[in-house]
């Protein structure tokens, strides 16, 4: 006998940004079901992330995104909803908000005028400090302009400076340290307030009969739902291709495979009280975190003058760091940080990121009744994931419950910590691809 599963909404995918959309749905009163084809969540492109908190974006939409995403992180527990079901009998372990401020370095593809315009017009906290004031604040910071970005393996890449970097920067940036744990706590709190979590769950089918989307499992069971939302990650194109779904984006996504560093943070740059603020570094290729244990965190921004590892099949990837991208980002890392070490061992996690062409993530509606998308978001989302929920949840409330047409008259979503208004337009399938973004991790 086959056994069917009925829910108001399944979510397919339990990463940060699926675990907070189960959340968030749940708490708006709907009968949540979330499906995941690993064996708990944020085991996907989530446990590779870096997960820094930063806000800055080249939209206003995004960088009001990001602060107001910062509130909900400082306020962990708080945005949980874990307060009103205490004394939980087993309260689960929270991933830790970090404040450490980041530098975003000056780079010609990213006019600081323009980051600070629009960082001010969102109310971030921030400042440029010029190569003089940037070298006497942070002197383990080389402030050399190295553009355009060049292979670790030229030899130009070696060559002197001949102009000086000043930076952007934002004190109140900083990293969850669990990345992983931060997708447990939203899966745990969306069951406090009912969803329904099923691991394990490889979707192999979907299609839409009448008002009811059917789901077919991989190890027969079946899932009855009048809404779907796609959090799938790097596996979300797949997803809607078997549904039949996304004729009409004007948006793609591709998967690429990722690595994330990790060495130890130069002597002297911070210490485990007061950690050094972390580097977004487009001028070289690189961004750099601190991290608990005095640990440093590289990652890369997509030099065009590295190979981009596109690949298929997210199932098919070689999850060992190689060697030659662990010597190219943190080779890059310690070109700025002159006393960073680079061991012979490399150290790091591999992660498929879900890429969309302007590196802006879609959160919308699609052509399909009832079927959503949170897809494009790896990369630089992980930081935005708590409020991309309350953004679907929004979404689907207008269109399912309010019958509003998205599309022609978009919703807005107002921050409840910021009062911004951001229009999720902004963020939409159908959009203009956005032509102020730097096509790196940056957005």
């Amino acid at each position: 006998m086959t056994t069917t599963l009925t829910a108001d909404a399944v979510v397919v995918g339990s990463g940060v940004i699926g675990s907070a959309v189960a959340l968030e749905l749940a708490r708006a009163g709907r009968d949540v079901l979330v499906l995941d084809k690993a064996g708990g969540p944020g085991h996907g492109s989530t446990c590779a992330s870096s997960a820094v908190i930063r806000f800055l974006y080249s939209t206003y939409d995004t960088v009001a995104t990001s602060w107001e995403a910062k509130f909900m992180w400082e306020q962990w527990a708080d945005h949980l909803g874990l307060p009103g079901f205490e004394p939980l009998a087993d309260p689960p372990v929270l991933s830790r908000f970090h404040r450490t401020g980041m530098l975003h370095l000056d780079v010609p593809a990213v006019p600081w005028t323009e980051g600070m315009r629009l960082l001010e017009s969102a109310g971030v906290p921030c400042e440029h400090l010029g190569p003089d004031e940037l070298a006497a604040r942070f002197p383990h910071l080389d402030t050399g302009a190295y553009w355009p970005n060049k292979p670790v393996a030229d030899d130009a890449f070696w060559d002197d400076a001949d102009a000086r970097l000043g930076a952007i920067h934002t004190p109140d940036a900083g990293y969850m340290d669990d990345p992983r744990l931060a997708a447990d706590n939203l899966a745990y709190a969306a069951r406090l307030h009912g969803a329904r979590t099923t691991y394990r769950a490889q979707v192999v089918a979907a299609e839409r009969r009448g008002p009811v989307w059917h789901l077919s499992l991989a190890d027969g069971r079946r899932v009855e739902a009048p809404v779907v939302v796609n959090a799938a990650g790097p596996w979300s194109g797949a997803f809607n291709r078997m549904a039949g779904v996304g004729a009409e984006f004007t948006v793609g996504v591709r998967p690429l495979r990722q690595e994330v560093h990790q060495v130890a943070q130069p002597v002297g740059y911070g210490t485990e009280e007061a950690p050094g603020p972390g580097v977004f570094d487009i001028d070289l290729g690189t961004y750099m975190r601190p991290g608990p244990q005095q640990a440093w965190v590289i990652g890369g921004t997509e030099p065009e003058c590295d190979p981009f590892d596109w690949i298929e099949d997210p199932d098919a990837v070689d999850d060992h760091v190689s060697l030659a991208r662990y010597e190219s980002q943190v080779t890059r890392a310690a070109r700025r940080l002159p006393e960073l070490r680079v061991p012979n061992r490399p150290s790091g996690v591999v992660g498929v990121y879900d890429v969309a062409d302007d590196w802006t993530p879609i959160y919308d509606r699609t052509d399909a009744d009832g079927f959503y998308v949170a897809m494009g978001t790896s990369g630089n989302q992980f930081k935005n994931g708590p409020v991309a929920g309350c953004f679907l949840a929004a979404i689907i409330a207008a269109v399912e419950d309010g019958g509003v047409d998205h599309d022609r008259d978009p919703v807005v979503y107002r921050g409840a910590h910021t009062g911004l208004d951001i229009d999720l337009a902004a963020f939409s399938r159908i959009r203009a691809v956005n032509a102020a973004s730097t096509r790196t991790v940056l957005g």
